[in-house]
C-alpha cells in the first residue's frame, strides 16, 4: 500500500482553469466575514500551504502584504500564476516553497498579523506539531485562522480507508472512485430534499424551497469561490489524513496562549471546522 502524498498542487493546477471574478469575490468576502475586517492594509498576511493562491489573492485585494509558501512545488507554480493573472494593487506578495513541519525555515518568517492555513495542516502528517510551530508565527494580539477536519471517530477511520485506497489506485479509476463519492453525496442531498419537500407540502407550506436550495447549493462554490469537483477530488484523495474536535483545537491553542474569537463548526459531521484565534500572549 502506498503512503504517496496526494498531489494537491495538480490539482489545484486545474481548478485555476476555472478562477474569476466571481470566485475571487467570494473569497474575499470570506475571508472579511471570518476574520471580522473591511480591510487588510498595512497588515502582515501569511498563508500557510497557499494551495491554489486564491486566498493569498484574496488578502492581496484586501490590502494586505502577502506571503505565501506551500510545501507542493505545483501548488507554488499555482499560486504564481494567480499572482500573475489577477493582482491588481501594489501590496506586496511573496510566493516561495516552504513546509509548515520545518521549525528553521517558519524562524525566518517575520511574525504576522493574520496567519491563515484552510484545510492543510491536517495533510501534513504530523498535524499538532504543525499547528504549534505555526501559532509561533501569530504576533500578539494578531489572528490565527484554521481550518481542520471534524473528527466523526469511526466515519473518519472509513474515509481514511477511502484515501489510502486511492492511493493504490490507477489515475483512471482513481476519477471513478471520486465520481463515486460524489453521487453518494448528491444522492443523500436529493434524498433530503424529497422528504423536505413531502414535509412542507403536508403542512401547507411551499414545497419548492427545499428544491430550490438544493439547485443553488449545487451552482454555488460552497461560499469561499471554490470549485465542488476540485474540493471533492481533494476530500477524496487527501492524504496524509488526520482529524481533531473542536474542543481538542481550542483547548491545544489556549494552553499556548490564543482565545478563541470565531468558531464555525460542520454541525459534527463530515467536512472542516473553522477557527479564528487570538494571540494574547
Amino acid at each position: 500500500m502506498s503512503d504517496e502524498r496526494f498531489r494537491f498542487g495538480a490539482n489545484w493546477l486545474r481548478f485555476l482553469e476555472v478562477v474569476d471574478e466571481a470566485r475571487i469575490g467570494a473569497a474575499v468576502q470570506s475571508l472579511q466575514t471570518m476574520l471580522g475586517v473591511v480591510r487588510l492594509d498595512e497588515r502582515r498576511f501569511l498563508d500557510v500551504g497557499c494551495g491554489s493562491g486564491l486566498f493569498s489573492l484574496a488578502a492581496h485585494r484586501l490590502g494586505a502584504a502577502v506571503h505565501s509558501f506551500d510545501y507542493d512545488p505545483q501548488s507554488v507554480a499555482c499560486t504564481q500564476e494567480m499572482q500573475r493573472r489577477f493582482a491588481n494593487s501594489e501590496a506586496p506578495w511573496t510566493i516561495e516553497p516552504g513546509s509548515a513541519l520545518d521549525a528553521e525555515y517558519l524562524s525566518t518568517l517575520p511574525l504576522s498579523d493574520v496567519v491563515y492555513s484552510w484545510g492543510v495542516l491536517h495533510h501534513t502528517g504530523e498535524m499538532w506539531r504543525a499547528i504549534d510551530l505555526v501559532s509561533q508565527r501569530v504576533t500578539p494580539g494578531g489572528l490565527l485562522f484554521l481550518s481542520i477536519y471534524n473528527d466523526q471517530g469511526q466515519i473518519s477511520d472509513r474515509w481514511k480507508m477511502i484515501k489510502r485506497l486511492y492511493q493504490r489506485l490507477p489515475p483512471l479509476l482513481r476519477s471513478v472512485l471520486v465520481a463515486g463519492v460524489g453521487a453518494m453525496f448528491l444522492l443523500r442531498r436529493c434524498r433530503g430534499a424529497a422528504v423536505s419537500f413531502v414535509v412542507r407540502l403536508v403542512t401547507l407550506r411551499n414545497p419548492l424551497t427545499p428544491l430550490q436550495t438544493l439547485a443553488h447549493d449545487l451552482r454555488s462554490s460552497g461560499g469561499r469561490g471554490m470549485h465542488r469537483w476540485y474540493d471533492l477530488v481533494d476530500w477524496v484523495g487527501g492524504w496524509p489524513f488526520e482529524v481533531a474536535t473542536p474542543e481538542g483545537i481550542f483547548q491545544f491553542l489556549r494552553d499556548r496562549g490564543f482565545r478563541l474569537r470565531e468558531l464555525k463548526t460542520c454541525g459534527g459531521g463530515l467536512g472542516c471546522n473553522e477557527f479564528v484565534f487570538v494571540r494574547e500572549t
